[in-house]
């Protein structure tokens, strides 16, 4: 029988995902059940889904992180800080760390070629895609000192920003170096906020 840790903290989550990233990796996403990452970890099935209410979400397991930098970029800025600037500083941020959230981090290409080889992983990102979009567009209607479009800042953001991730994995899984890459994601980054900037004016 599998222990279940009655604790079920962060430690918890971070072993489960970590397993299940493995034997994805190792076997395919579809290859591998939620009870085999349970048995693995050393947790119950029941477990499992406590901190992850979708099979798709132990691999795509970044969507909180995505939340809270959306967040910060909105509510921390300084109070005369243009929220696109924030966005922008966030965006190039993520890029400077190599972070996995730029799809640059090292070692990324097996990840992103499971993610391709599963139409339940791609649907799952196109999802959490929409959610972030809504997470912005809140954010921002919510926020006095903005006074643009936040649907559609929020809509062109997500969307270009997930361009940008999606042609980056592109190059990665092609085996593309990992500096060739970089300096490509960041010349998109470049014409993304440009366009941006130009084209999501404030409301008269």
């Amino acid at each position: 029988m599998p222990r279940t840790d009655a604790r079920g903290g962060p430690r918890t989550r971070a072993k489960i995902s970590e397993i299940a990233t493995r034997l994805f990796l190792e076997r395919g996403f579809d290859a591998v059940t939620v009870t085999e990452v349970a048995r693995e970890a050393g947790v119950s099935a029941v477990t499992v889904f406590k901190h992850f209410p979708r099979k798709e979400d132990l691999l795509l397991d970044r969507q909180v992180d995505a939340v809270e930098l959306l967040r910060s970029a909105v509510r921390e800025r300084a109070r005369d800080a243009d929220v696109l600037q924030s966005l922008r500083d966030m965006a190039f941020g993520l890029l400077a760390e190599r972070h996995a959230l730029s799809g640059l981090k090292d070692g990324s290409a097996p990840f992103f070629q499971t993610v391709v080889a599963s139409p339940a992983l791609v649907a799952r990102a196109r999802e959490i895609a929409a959610d972030l979009q809504q997470t912005l567009a809140g954010e921002l209607e919510h926020d006095p000192a903005f006074d643009g479009d936040a649907p559609l800042l929020a809509a062109f953001f997500i969307a270009g920003y997930t361009t940008v991730l999606v042609e980056t994995a592109r190059r990665r899984i092609a085996g593309e170096p990992a500096d060739t890459v970089a300096d490509d994601h960041r010349a998109r980054l470049e014409r993304l906020f440009d366009a941006l900037g130009g084209g999501v004016a404030p409301r008269p």
